[in-house]
């Protein structure tokens, strides 16, 4: 199974989030961070509120930020939201045009697999995966080029 953008885009906005805590971030800082296209990452943004991962407030101190705390927010639940009208095969959604539906042997073994992929994801939470957080910090802060070198 491979994840597609809009999927890996959420969960970037979700590790930043994570890292960044308290902060609030605007899309457009974690869009230059991530150096994607602002208007993209608005429809993720939005995708995470209506998820309830993150909350979202407009105006000059507005962005995003994590609508509970990153241990409660299992990254295989994420991916299930964000995909959850994406299926594998074409068979597994409504409408399927595939005339061998009624006598395939591939349903289960690949309604299967997606499962052990998801079972593989919900053992993680956002907190699992941002462990190193100092080095995120480190990745995820852009660097103000007119600021003093940092002695080592």
């Amino acid at each position: 199974m491979q994840l597609d953008k809009f999927t890996d885009y959420a969960l970037r906005v979700l590790v930043i989030l994570a890292v960044r805590a308290p902060e609030r971030l605007p899309t457009s800082a974690i869009a230059k961070i991530y150096d994607l296209s602002e208007h993209h990452l608005s429809k993720v943004a939005t995708a995470l509120v209506r998820g309830g991962f993150v909350t979202s407030e407009r105006g000059r101190s507005g962005g995003l930020l994590l609508a509970r705390p990153a241990d409660q927010i299992n990254i295989g639940q994420v991916v299930r939201v964000l995909k959850s009208d994406d299926p594998v095969v074409e068979c597994f959604g409504s409408g399927t045009s595939c005339c061998i539906v009624p006598a395939c042997g591939l349903r289960t073994p690949l309604q299967q697999a997606q499962e052990a992929f998801f079972a593989a994801l919900d053992v993680y939470s956002l907190a699992d995966v941002t462990q190193q957080h100092s080095a995120l910090a480190a990745l995820l802060t852009p660097q103000d080029p007119l600021a003093p070198a940092r002695p080592d």
